[in-house]
């Protein structure tokens, strides 16, 4: 469950027991403070929305506590105020701002959970991404998926899907191998946007 930082703390509380009821719990598996926009995060600290979270958390209404669109530095103070088992930030193999966050927080035993697998491509990067796809015999989805699975160990997948084939899709990305020489192809896609030839960057770092 996602819950923003700009929420007033009692909107904040609210929303906690709202969904407490609407899902018929009595705890939350998970709940994420929201920080920054939908492709990065917004500087500024993060203690007062995370401080009523970790109240509820230790009220026993939250089991863990997660962060969204976060910078390492809000991740840092986050830290010193409650555990927090995972950050969901934008991420794929295109936009990789995130590479030196994400094995910051492999070593910790921290989740990484990126979205927007597929977000954001230009069209020379799509295209690029369709003809690795064609030599797999995969779809495009797929590769991207199992590229994000073969980035780090602490990454975990949430691809939105709206049909039973699709779910089926998405889960044989799981299975997909990718050898070498497309890992390679594949990391190209970003050193090129890093070198400015896809546009303007996004995101953090």
């Amino acid at each position: 469950m996602p819950v923003h930082k700009c929420s007033a703390p009692r909107d904040l509380i609210d929303a906690v027991h709202d969904n407490l009821r609407n899902l018929a719990l009595e705890r939350l598996d998970v709940v994420n403070l929201r920080v920054g926009g939908m492709m990065g995060p917004a500087e500024g600290s993060i203690e007062e929305p995370l401080s009523v979270l970790a109240e509820l958390k230790a009220q026993g209404l939250i089991h863990h506590l997660g962060l969204s669109n976060v910078s390492p530095k809000q991740f840092a103070e986050a830290q010193k105020i409650s555990e927090i088992v995972c950050v969901q930030n934008y991420y794929n193999v295109a936009h990789r701002d995130d590479d030196g966050f994400i094995d910051d927080l492999a070593g910790q035993g921290t989740a990484y959970v990126p979205f927007f697998p597929l977000g954001g491509f230009t069209p020379l990067q799509s295209s690029e991404l369709d003809r690795t796809a064609a030599s797999l015999d995969a779809t495009p989805m797929q590769v991207a998926l199992a590229w994000l699975l073969h980035r780090s160990p602490n990454i975990l997948l949430i691809p939105g899907t709206s049909s039973t084939e699709h779910l089926r899709e998405n889960l044989r990305a799981a299975t997909l191998q990718l050898p070498p020489k497309v890992l390679a192809e594949l990391d190209a896609i970003a050193a090129d946007r890093e070198a400015g030839t896809h546009g303007p960057r996004h995101g953090h770092r």
